[in-house]
Parts: C-alpha cells; sequence; structure tokens
C-alpha cells in the first residue's frame, strides 16, 4: 500500500455522525503518523473536530450559504485541487461530497455506491439502511476498503479550557457545586418520532429530583424553541441552558455532568465521548434508526427501546400516537440512572 502524503476526510452532515467518525481518523493517523489528514465539514460541527490532534486541518463547507452557489462551489473545489490530496474518504454519501472529491482530483476516491457514487473509484454497497450493525462499524468499513487497519474505535471529544471556564463559572453562579449531583436533560430530538413525550420529561425531573437531591440542567437549541417549556416553569430550581452554549460549550458541560438524559439525538453521542453516563430513549421500530446502529456507545451508556408491536413503522407519519415512545415510563428511566449513578459513584 503506497502511503499517502495528504487525506481528506468528508462528512457534512449531523454532529452525532461526525464524532461517530472520530475513529476513522484516529486509525488513519495510526497506519499514517506523518501523513496530512484534513477533514470537510459543516460550520456548526467544527466544534467536534478543532483541536484534535489527530486532525491537521478542518476545512469548513456551508452548503446552504456561503457555498450554496454553483460558482462559490467551484472556487470551493479548485481550493482542494491545490491541496493536491491522495485519498479522499467521503464517509457520508451526498451528490455534492462524491462530486467535490471527483472534481478536486483525488486520485483515490473512497465511498458508499449510492448518490452519484460512480464518481468514486472504491466503493462499498450502501447497506446501512438494514440496521444489522452500529453507524461506527459501518463507517470503518472504509478503512476496510482502503485496506488501512482498525486498531482503535474509542471515541473522542476535544475539551478546551476556554469552554470549560465559562461552564465552570456558569454553573457555579446557578449554584451548583463542584462535586455535587448535577443530570443534565435534552428533551428534544429532530423529528418527531423520536421525541419522548414532555410530560413525561416533566414527571421524570420531579422523581429525579425525589429521589437524588440533585441539580438538573436542560439543554436544547435556538431551533428547539418551546421544548422544555413546561419543565421550566414547573421546577424553578431547573438550570435553563437551552440556546446559551457553544457545542464547544455542550462538550464541557456534559463532561461537568453526572448523567445525561436525551432523546435519540447528536448530544448523546458527544456525552459519551467524554465518558459521562449516558441514557438515550429511542422510538420507531425502523432497522436504520434502531439502537443497535445509533445507541451511544461506552461502558456507561444505556438506552431504552420497546416494540410496540407495529407491523410497519411510519415514523413521523404514525398513526398509533407514537406509542413506542409512551411504553417506556419515567421510572424504567428513573431505574436505569439509578443504576448508572450508583455505578459511577462506587468507583
Amino acid at each position: 500500500m503506497n502511503v499517502p502524503k495528504k487525506i481528506l476526510i468528508i462528512r457534512t452532515d449531523r454532529i452525532g455522525d461526525v464524532v461517530l467518525s472520530i475513529p476513522v481518523v484516529r486509525n488513519l493517523r495510526l497506519a499514517f503518523p506523518d501523513s496530512h489528514i484534513a477533514f470537510i465539514c459543516r460550520p456548526y460541527t467544527k466544534d467536534v473536530l478543532e483541536g484534535n490532534p489527530d486532525i491537521d486541518k478542518v476545512i469548513i463547507y456551508d452548503k446552504y450559504l456561503k457555498h450554496k452557489s454553483i460558482f462559490s462551489s467551484i472556487k470551493f473545489i479548485l481550493m482542494l485541487r491545490k491541496e493536491k490530496f491522495d485519498w479522499a474518504l467521503v464517509l457520508h454519501p451526498t451528490n455534492r461530497a462524491n462530486l467535490i472529491s471527483f472534481f478536486a482530483n483525488i486520485p483515490l476516491r473512497i465511498g458508499w455506491d449510492k448518490n452519484m457514487g460512480f464518481l468514486l473509484n472504491r466503493r462499498l454497497p450502501h447497506l446501512k439502511q438494514q440496521g444489522e450493525k452500529h453507524e461506527l462499524d459501518y463507517t470503518l468499513e472504509l478503512l476496510h476498503k482502503a485496506g488501512v487497519p482498525v486498531k482503535d474505535k474509542s471515541l473522542y471529544f476535544p475539551l478546551k479550557s476556554e469552554s470549560s471556564q465559562f461552564v465552570t463559572s456558569l454553573l457555579k453562579k446557578r449554584g451548583v457545586e463542584e462535586n455535587g449531583l448535577f443530570i443534565v436533560i435534552h428533551p428534544w430530538a429532530s423529528c418527531i418520532s423520536k421525541r419522548w413525550p414532555q410530560e413525561y420529561f416533566l414527571e421524570l425531573v420531579g422523581l429525579l429530583k425525589k429521589e437524588f437531591s440533585c441539580r438538573i440542567g436542560l439543554i436544547a437549541s435556538s431551533a428547539e424553541e418551546g421544548f422544555g417549556d413546561k419543565i421550566i416553569h414547573a421546577h424553578k430550581d431547573v438550570i435553563d441552558l437551552r440556546d446559551s452554549l457553544s457545542l464547544s460549550q455542550l462538550g464541557s458541560l456534559l463532561k461537568m455532568a453526572s448523567l445525561f438524559i436525551s432523546n435519540d439525538s447528536g448530544p448523546v453521542h458527544v456525552a459519551a465521548a467524554v465518558g459521562t453516563p449516558v441514557i438515550s430513549i429511542f422510538g420507531r421500530k425502523d432497522k436504520g434508526l434502531s439502537p443497535l446502529r445509533w445507541r451511544p456507545l461506552g461502558d456507561n451508556s444505556e438506552y431504552l427501546h420497546k416494540d410496540a408491536g407495529c407491523g410497519v413503522c411510519f415514523a413521523h407519519e404514525c398513526v398509533n400516537g407514537f406509542v413506542c415512545l409512551r411504553e417506556i415510563k419515567p421510572r424504567e428511566v428513573l431505574s436505569v440512572a439509578r443504576r448508572l449513578l450508583w455505578k459511577d459513584t462506587s468507583k
């Protein structure tokens, strides 16, 4: 195998997907310690990558704003041509990603046979929708296709001192003791079919406070306006952190948390990457969106998922009132929280 001098990784989807791609970077670095490794991502996922010692350069591709037009994308491709990359690994198959790697004149282009996959010269059948393994393992298949051994499957999220200092100061002002029990919850997800009922989260907060006498923080982004309002109104001592943290600061917050409880979403994988105990709540019966493919990884990560007996999952167009989610009761989540927190404090 020829040693590539410059390697480009492309993944322009969401936070959790990028976090689960970090082992690709790590194993490339182990195989080629002197090679230059660059990673193309969307603007809002750059904090997953910046500060990672295995990455030499983070390249932002903003397909919705700066690089939306054909002209701006051509300029972007010409910039990549000047970099003279030897390899490109397209981890998430999109038309644009495959076009970019092709027109950037990168000799070896590895990816999935989907969405103009014919532009790649080494490709794998795209079978992720079958959900037979974890997303991380699907992604690592591309390394096997490149002839690169997989030696390390651990996750990594760069924790920046300025972000940690900001979060430490913020929590101190809100009365969170340095060694006190602090639980963070995230009651939102990108699709309604992934959202555990808000009234269940509301009940869970009461149960957690009663059981553990803990402080609780609530996170959500600006796109998630309204989610968590009932909790904030009912529990005045819950720390409202919605739309107040950068992704880097979120990583620091989750590192400081005793436990993170969330719907199936990107922050779940950030929490797992920083070693925080995680409970992820799953709905849907679709194999490609199942816990087998998307569960949080790590020794302190658990999930809850129930088959409600639906013959076919209609996802966000569910006609059964998302019974799969409603079948997961707050006291079941409390039981898992009890087990994780006991295990964590017994070390």
